[in-house]
């Protein structure tokens, strides 16, 4: 019954009201001609340049604890393999899909909103060892996301002449930046800002935490060129709701059990880490791709707003299911 009452965590509920009402106010903005059709584009831009960078860094900003490092290790190797997993089956989900339809929904079916949907929830659930877990297993969705997910949508190619433009993206290099510091960090603890330099890291935390909303008012305004009606009508809404919500996590809880069964551990506070981030709805940044590189822009909008309502339910029968698991003592 806990795991069920924090649901009704200030967190967890704030997460969920904030993106619907921020996407509202885009809605509204635009709808009102307050901002020019060109506004979700301009924030998409702000976003992608500045914002999530910072916000990449940042998220590589905390200690490795020595009691959690096995179970870490073993996250942070099967985020890789989940993520090109999770690509190779959203290749075979829409397999009938063509064009930027396919693109679209595969990279929004890969990725969704682990860091702003995801993590408030784990936290409030498991405390600061679910919220370790699951900024492990984030490592593999930042590496993919900008570099698979903007490729996917941009239609940049793994050419030589392209290797600069796709390497040299400030979100990549902010990534790979972090991820050096995390794992050195025992031996360059300077570069640990948040620590010695509380004074920059706060500003580049400011400058992070402005991604969720940026992208939220993108949607927003991007859905008042659409019927909010038609987005609940639309039927490739629904099937990704469907695939990404129900059938995802359940393929890789099936998976994860497995792993523990042939002794490859995963402590509980990890597995339910990994089911609930593989249950959000897509990524702000997905979306914000779809819109800035014109790939089914009122597609992806229609999907992160109805499907951002959709994975609350989902989430809370996901967390019943790996209570009743856990008791089974599966996981």
């Amino acid at each position: 019954m806990s795991h069920i009452l924090v649901i009704l965590n200030t967190k967890f509920l704030s997460a969920i009201f904030s993106t619907i009402f921020i996407i509202l106010i885009g809605y509204f903005l635009r709808k009102k001609n307050k901002v020019t059709e060109q506004g979700s584009k301009i924030l998409s831009s702000i976003l992608l340049s500045a914002a999530l960078p910072a916000l990449a860094f940042n998220a590589f900003m905390q200690d490795i604890k020595p009691e959690t490092y096995t179970t870490g290790i073993n996250v942070l190797i099967f985020g890789f393999v989940a993520y090109v997993l999770l690509i190779f089956l959203s290749y075979i989900f829409y397999i009938r899909y063509e064009g930027d339809a396919k693109k679209t929904m595969i990279v929004l079916t890969t990725f969704g909103s682990t860091t702003f949907f995801g993590i408030p929830i784990i936290n409030g659930l498991l405390g600061s060892t679910g919220t370790l877990y699951a900024n492990i297993f984030n490592i593999a969705y930042r590496v993919f996301l900008y570099s698979f997910g903007l490729i996917m949508m941009s239609g940049i190619k793994f050419e030589k002449k392209n290797l600069k433009q796709i390497f040299l993206n400030p979100i990549i290099i902010a990534t790979f930046l972090g991820l050096i510091i995390w794992i050195f960090q025992k031996y360059i603890p300077f570069a640990r800002i948040d620590k010695t330099a509380k004074p920059i890291f706060a500003g580049l935390k400011y400058l992070g935490n402005l991604s969720s909303p940026l992208a939220w008012l993108a949607i927003g305004m991007t859905l008042a060129n659409i019927s909010l009606k038609e987005a609940l009508e639309e039927v490739q809404t629904l099937v990704y709701g469907v695939i990404k919500l129900i059938v995802i996590p359940l393929i890789f809880l099936v998976l994860l059990i497995i792993l523990n069964s042939l002794g490859i551990h995963f402590q509980y506070e990890a597995i339910t880490s990994i089911i609930i981030m593989l249950a959000t709805p897509p990524a702000t940044v997905a979306v914000a791709y779809a819109i800035k590189f014109d790939k089914k822009a009122v597609l992806a909008s229609n999907i992160s707003l109805v499907n951002t309502v959709l994975s609350v339910f989902a989430i809370i029968i996901w967390i019943v299911v790996l209570t009743i698991t856990h008791g089974m003592g599966l996981i």
